[in-house]
């Protein structure tokens, strides 16, 4: 639409002369959601006021009563005194609305070449620009209380897992680290995303493009979009893809998030005892006393699946839509602030969670057996020349017999072994040696104590390399 006025008339209601339905004002509007956007509306259309003044649309005096009016706008939203007005069906409309009232009739000229259609993209992406540089902190933040926590505590030894099973020793820094490589992933992912956020549809008009010379590069450098302009007004229109992408970002981070948290709600429970998780996130139970619940944790675990489903949905509303703008676009709004506003929150309850957890070594000590040095005692006959194929079967043969006489991996002597192959000696007791196991694993990316702390390193020269 071209015009709009006071009294809450519509942007597009010029050729209209029926009312519209109430039911179906409400289920048009998009104020109550959008309105979170106010701030964003009022630099987006300063911008844009200051732009009809360079192409000769505006005079000066024109686009300062525009840019004072507008900050005057943004004010109220900021003290909370914008008073909404039946008919203010969208945050632009609402804007528009009060301007008009502000400076009179100049306010009307606002719109000039511009449509909803470059403006509501134009305000979602610097809103979506300014919350994801607050969740890249937000996940910094986390992968340096993993890496603190990593370098204080790198030589604590716990049980590692296959399937759920006991299978190999590893170090608590080492696992933690492997939860800090997936966050690190994430931010790589997130740092690719911001140029693609930060690319400017405004001065597209409806579809068609601008039909007032408008400088698009002076409003993107006014507005800060490093990205540069969206190359095409057909596309810039209708290109919903950097809320899908965000929203994948925010399904493959809580992903992330879920399994981390999966672990340590395992470890945490009665039967590992291995961390305590602090009393600031956890719960106790309105009957069993003796209950500490991991709420925290579990609720970061259930929040993944709420923004998978707005991944699904966002995906669903767009696959169906012809070229150019939709009326469906409007359900992208939902979708993208509950990601953001979960992300937000449980990124730094992640964090709060990971810096106040008590490790228990003993019990990760106690989650050590035998067994699980079956590929060490696999690898010993390596290192005396056997064929690693043919001592994976010695070893199993092994642990069957141990299983068969009732003990100890670790408690079969040489002479127990040498039956089974004639390269053990006497020194195949340095096998049951965890601490010995772990060093083992020395390699780039392996558990040792060497190679955990070199993975720290890494890790901070990463974030040191990647800081604004």
């Amino acid at each position: 639409g071209a015009r709009a006025g006071a009294g809450g008339q519509r942007l597009w209601g010029g050729r209209f002369t029926g009312a519209t339905d109430p039911l179906m004002d409400k289920f048009n509007a998009s104020l109550p959601f959008d309105r979170r956007m106010a701030q964003e509306d009022v630099a987006g259309s300063q911008a844009y006021a200051k732009a009809l003044h360079l192409c000769g649309v505006l005079a000066e005096d024109e686009a300062q009563a525009l840019v004072d009016g507008l900050a005057a706008v943004g004010e109220e939203w900021e003290q909370g005194t914008f008073e909404v007005q039946p008919g203010d069906e969208d945050i632009h409309t609402a804007n528009e609305r009060r301007l008009v009232e502000l400076v009179g009739a100049v306010g009307g000229k606002l719109h000039t070449g511009r449509s909803r259609n470059d403006q509501v993209a134009t305000d979602t992406r610097l809103w979506l620009l300014r919350r994801l540089l607050g969740l890249r902190r937000h996940l910094r933040q986390l992968i340096e209380v993993a890496a603190a926590r990593a370098e204080q505590e790198a030589d604590v030894l716990m049980p590692g897992f296959t399937h759920l099973q006991p299978a190999q020793t590893v170090r608590w820094s080492h696992w933690l680290l492997s939860h800090a490589a997936a966050w690190q992933r994430d931010d790589q992912r997130l740092a690719d995303l911001l140029p693609r956020v930060a690319t400017l549809p405004l001065g597209s008009g409806a579809l068609a493009g601008n039909p007032f010379k408008v400088d698009r590069q002076f409003l993107a450098a006014e507005l800060g979009f490093e990205g540069g302009v969206a190359p095409n007004s057909m596309d810039a229109v209708s290109d919903r893809d950097y809320v899908c992408e965000t929203v994948f970002w925010a399904a493959m981070a809580s992903m992330h998030l879920s399994r981390w948290s999966e672990d340590l709600i395992i470890y945490s429970s009665g039967q590992f005892g291995m961390v305590r998780i602090s009393d600031a996130y956890a719960t106790g139970s309105s009957l069993m006393p003796q209950k500490k619940n991991p709420d925290a944790l579990e609720l970061l675990r259930g929040k993944a699946g709420r923004v998978l489903g707005s991944l699904v949905a966002m995906l669903a509303v767009m696959k169906g839509t012809p070229s150019t703008y939709n009326k469906d676009f409007q359900e992208d709004k939902e979708a993208l602030f509950d990601a953001v506003d979960t992300m937000d929150d449980c990124l730094q309850i992640a964090a709060g969670c990971l810096s106040t957890l008590e490790v228990n070594p003993e019990a990760m000590l106690r989650g050590l057996s035998a067994d699980m040095l079956a590929t060490d005692l696999a690898e010993y006959l390596v290192r005396k020349g056997v064929p690693f194929r043919e001592t994976h079967h010695i070893a199993g043969a092994a642990v069957k017999l141990a299983e068969d006489r009732g003990c100890e991996l670790s408690d079969l002597t040489c002479e127990d072994l040498a039956p089974l192959c004639s390269a053990f000696e006497d020194d195949v007791v340095d096998v049951w040696d965890f601490e010995r196991s772990a060093e083992m694993r020395d390699s780039e990316g392996g558990t040792s104590s060497r190679s955990v702390r070199e993975q720290v390193a890494k890790l901070r020269a990463y974030l040191e390399d990647t800081s604004a």
